[in-house]
């Protein structure tokens, strides 16, 4: 198979950092060329660079942001309706509304997307799952602690600083306990997004989960711990080391060519939206 030629959006630290280096590696995609606010940034990814966004869509098969997210949300419906698949990141907007927006021109569009929760494509991370299938699940937990918003951390950007953990992390560890334990049915939320958050999850089927959530720590820090609870035993992700985004980039370029199908698509991250959504606006003064 042809290595599908995918542009890029975006040239931040989580662009240089993961997006242009998986996109280039091969051997399942190419980086096709970059777009970005800032030029001179997006000239150090070793990729053509693009003035104007439709020229990116044009010198490409399928679009991978790295934006924040109301930028994301916006560019997002553009690509969509120059059909191109699209390669997403969580959260799909910095608002409910605006990731029904993208979701919905996906959707009428008729193109493919998936979205980058890296989490869900380590092998650990799937045998995890696995196992939860097997022990009749009712209960679990999650922690996600970091100082991610301290100091000159490259992940304290402005959309990070005004909306925290719940808006960043949330996605990932509420969509992991939602395949873990089924699907989120209800939320409960206490706390400060940019300090320290508590959300308890109903889970259809009855099981619940507790979150803990914290990107304003200091110190020697825990990794994030998932850990689940059944009536025939209990599944414990441990930490590890491996990268998925060899996987991120195999998969994406498989749901291009099989033109849509991914799991982790964007009715997923908008149905993740929702609950996060839902959260927030207990957490508002």
């Amino acid at each position: 198979m042809e290595p599908v030629a995918v542009g890029l959006v975006g040239a931040g630290p989580w662009a240089r950092m993961a997006h242009a280096p998986m996109l280039a590696k091969g051997p399942h995609t190419r980086l096709a060329g970059v777009w970005a606010r800032r030029p001179e940034a997006a000239a150090g990814l070793g990729a053509p660079v693009f003035e104007r966004i439709e020229e990116l869509f044009d010198a490409c098969e399928a679009v991978a942001f790295c934006v924040p997210p109301a930028v994301q949300a916006a560019l997002g419906v553009r690509a969509a309706r120059a059909g191109k698949p699209l390669l997403l990141e969580k959260p799909l907007g910095e608002s409910l509304d605006a990731a029904r927006r993208l979701a919905g021109a996906i959707a009428e569009a008729g193109v493919a997307s998936q979205l980058v929760l890296t989490l869900r494509y380590a092998v650990e991370t799937r045998t995890f799952l696995a196992r939860c299938g097997e022990i009749q699940p009712f209960g679990g937990h999650a922690a996600n602690i970091s100082g991610a918003l301290l100091g000159d951390h490259p992940f304290a950007t402005p959309w990070r600083l005004e909306r925290g953990a719940l808006l960043d992390v949330g996605p990932h560890v509420i969509d992991l306990l939602d395949a873990a334990l089924g699907p989120v049915a209800g939320v409960r939320a206490h706390g400060n997004p940019l300090g320290w958050t508590g959300l308890l999850l109903e889970h259809e089927g009855g099981a619940v989960s507790e979150v803990s959530l914290c990107m304003a720590a200091v110190g020697d820090l825990p990794p994030a711990t998932f850990a689940v609870y059944g009536r025939t035993g209990n599944a414990v992700l441990l930490p590890f080391d491996d990268d998925p985004l060899d996987v991120v980039a195999e998969e994406f370029a498989q749901t291009v060519r099989n033109g849509g199908g991914h799991p982790l698509d964007a009715a997923h991250g908008l149905r993740l939206q929702r609950i996060i959504a839902e959260a927030e606006a207990q957490l508002a003064p």
